[in-house]
């Protein structure tokens, strides 16, 4: 287990075999694991079940010839992505809001112009709430545009623009699935917007099959 977090369980001393107190970044996770593979066989890492943060290591450590457990990093970027996951749901015929994404501040106005107003605008690529904003006009996009320059200066990953459903639900649904069509769901989680607060919903696990 690798987490610099006093504050969860997974720093617990029985949570793991050995915990590394280390910071989630490339370089750490990388002389771990070859600390790991100096004493056996290292079969792999598993990125799923720590949010954010080690989700975006994934493609570095495949790149580094590290493998990852279940789910591949390109299914990872797949979901994570805006553009691919649009397009992915767009090839499955599956429903969603309007939405589009921008890499400047000037395909941030066109976007929103596209998508229409009201509006959510401002989450990047592999983030969850992160600078969300509720645009009611496009007096109110100012901010966003000038979200999307920052991000985009720091990595290359779109931020986007949502058509805001007022009369929606937003809900989580975390699951783990295998290769048979088993899928087993641990919880249903709504969203209370705008905050991005999450409200848990009671919810016994069960095991469904798609």
């Amino acid at each position: 287990m690798v987490n610099c977090n006093p504050e969860t369980v997974s720093t617990d001393y029985d949570t793991s075999d050995r915990l590394y107190f280390e910071p989630l970044t490339t370089e750490d996770v990388l002389e771990i694991v070859n600390v790991e593979r100096s004493n056996g066989s290292l079969e792999g890492v598993i990125v799923q079940f720590g949010g954010q943060t080690p989700l975006k290591l994934a493609r570095a450590l495949v790149e580094e010839g590290v493998p990852i457990l279940g789910t591949s990093a390109d299914a990872i970027d797949l979901a994570e992505d805006r553009r691919r996951f649009q397009a992915l749901l767009e090839e499955l015929h599956l429903k969603q809001p309007r939405n589009a994404t921008a890499l400047t501040s000037e395909e941030a106005i066109a976007s929103a112009q596209a998508v229409g107003y009201p509006l959510i605008s401002g989450h990047p690529t592999y983030s969850v709430g992160a600078a969300w904003q509720l645009s009611p006009t496009n007096r109110s996009l100012d901010p966003f545009c000038n979200l999307a320059s920052c991000f985009v200066s720091r990595a290359t990953t779109p931020c986007s623009s949502t058509a805001f459903c007022s009369t929606r639900l937003k809900i989580d649904v975390d699951a783990v699935a295998d290769d048979t069509g088993e899928v087993f769901i641990a919880g249903i989680m709504e969203h209370i917007e705008e905050a991005a607060s999450i409200r848990a919903i009671p919810h016994a696990p069960s095991r469904r099959t798609l």
